[in-house]
């Protein structure tokens, strides 16, 4: 098959969740398939990026749209939010929309050169034209609106409580729109899946979250020598800034009460102003580091207390895949396929929290029960089995006789 593969943000490194799930998926269907890979990016343009992502994939074409990234700090974020914020598209959406990326993708659909493309991430969906002519698949990571309804609910000030409202309404009415637009859509659990087909019935396949289990297992298991509960994450997602500050002011605090000695590490790149400010004696904030593989070695028991949230966590099953005790909310852990008590423990009370990660903190066969039952279920996913799967979704879209070319999408 020709593919065209249309994604927001830099790809590498591939240091968070979407980008491994993207990475993995597209290293297989590269390996089979001829692929071109448009990056859609925001920042000042990057031509060492731009070189190291053509080592990856050859076939790749950049489109840089100068949006503010994080990093640039909340003015600069502020000042380009302002102007958008009259528009009907979430601002999660118009900021990585462009001329230059819409024209590409235009003229890339209506060539007919390709088989099949996909739009990775409903924040790049704006770019691509109301008539697909080219049999196009929406990959789905999170159920935006979900996503954004979540963070309103949790947001402790007022404006920005607000603002998040404001955007929750705005994405419930384009991620309607855009779920029926595409001619199919892959979700990667069967609870966004149900969560989208309620509000918008379309042509919707699951496709799971995988891990790398070569990587991760095959780094050996270790006995912790210390009482260390571990958090891994991008530090500068909102739903990551939450958790920790929820863990470290509710949960850790009735730890330490029963476990003086026992100390919390927050591992993850780009540690929000409010993240580094949790750092004390018993935590530790490590910022950026080279694999999370030797830290995972060390934790007796890792942690994901999300409240916001979406999609499903690939943390969880790289945890999993090196035989850790695992302690989430609901939210942390939905939509993966694992059991409450038997390779996970799930919990969303504070308290109730605190005393899990407490049990299983003194309780070394308990923790080892969890970890052999927890890596039994990680040997499902690995992206060996996973990946294939989206292909064949691909390959099926492609040669759908509804969907010939030059007909319209829905």
């Amino acid at each position: 098959m020709k593919i065209l593969w249309v994604k927001y943000g830099k790809l590498v490194p591939v240091d968070a969740g979407g980008k491994i799930r993207s990475y993995n998926i597209l290293r297989h269907l590269s390996s089979r398939h001829d692929v071109t890979f448009l990056s859609c990016y925001g920042g000042k343009p990057d031509p060492q990026y731009e070189a190291e992502l053509r080592r990856h994939f050859a076939n790749s074409i950049f489109v840089c749209n100068g949006a503010p990234e994080d990093a640039d700090g909340i003015v600069a974020n502020v000042l380009h939010y302002l102007p958008r914020l009259g528009l009907r598209a979430p601002y999660a959406v118009s900021k990585f929309t462009s001329p230059e990326a819409r024209r590409i993708v235009r003229e890339k659909l209506n060539s007919l050169a390709f088989d099949v493309a996909v739009c990775d991430f409903l924040a790049v969906s704006h770019n691509f034209p109301k008539q697909l002519n080219t049999p196009t698949v929406l990959f789905q990571h999170n159920v935006e609106a979900s996503l954004w309804q979540r963070q309103a609910q949790c947001e402790k000030n007022w404006l920005k409580r607000l603002l998040f409202t404001l955007e929750t309404a705005k994405m419930k009415r384009y991620e309607f729109a855009a779920v029926r637009k595409f001619h199919h859509v892959i979700a990667v659990s069967e609870t966004d899946k149900k969560l989208m087909t309620a509000t918008a019935p379309a042509n919707i396949s699951v496709v799971p979250t995988g891990v790398n289990l070569q990587e991760f297992s095959g780094a050996g298991s270790s006995d912790p020598s210390g009482n260390v509960v571990m958090f891994t994450g991008s530090m500068d997602w909102e739903a990551n800034v939450d958790a920790m500050q929820f863990f470290c002011a509710e949960v850790w605090p009735r730890v330490r009460s029963k476990i003086p000695d026992a100390k919390f590490l927050i591992v993850g790149r780009n540690p929000d102003p409010l993240v580094k400010k949790l750092a004390s004696d018993s935590v530790e904030v490590t910022g950026s580091v080279p694999s999370v593989i030797e830290y995972l070695k060390s934790a007796a028991v890792f942690v994901v207390p999300l409240r916001v949230g979406g999609g499903t966590r690939l943390k969880i099953f790289e945890a999993m895949a090196m035989g850790k005790a695992i302690i989430s909310t609901a939210i942390g852990a939905e939509g993966l396929d694992v059991r409450d008590g038997e390779d996970i423990v799930l919990s969303d009370d504070a308290s109730h929290f605190a005393e899990r990660v407490v049990e299983l903190l003194q309780d070394k066969a308990r923790r080892d029960q969890l970890g052999k039952a927890a890596a039994s279920t990680a040997r499902k996913y690995d992206w060996s089995v996973v990946a294939p799967r989206f292909e064949e979704i691909l390959a099926r879209v492609a040669r759908s006789p509804r969907l010939a070319r030059g007909l319209p999408s829905k």
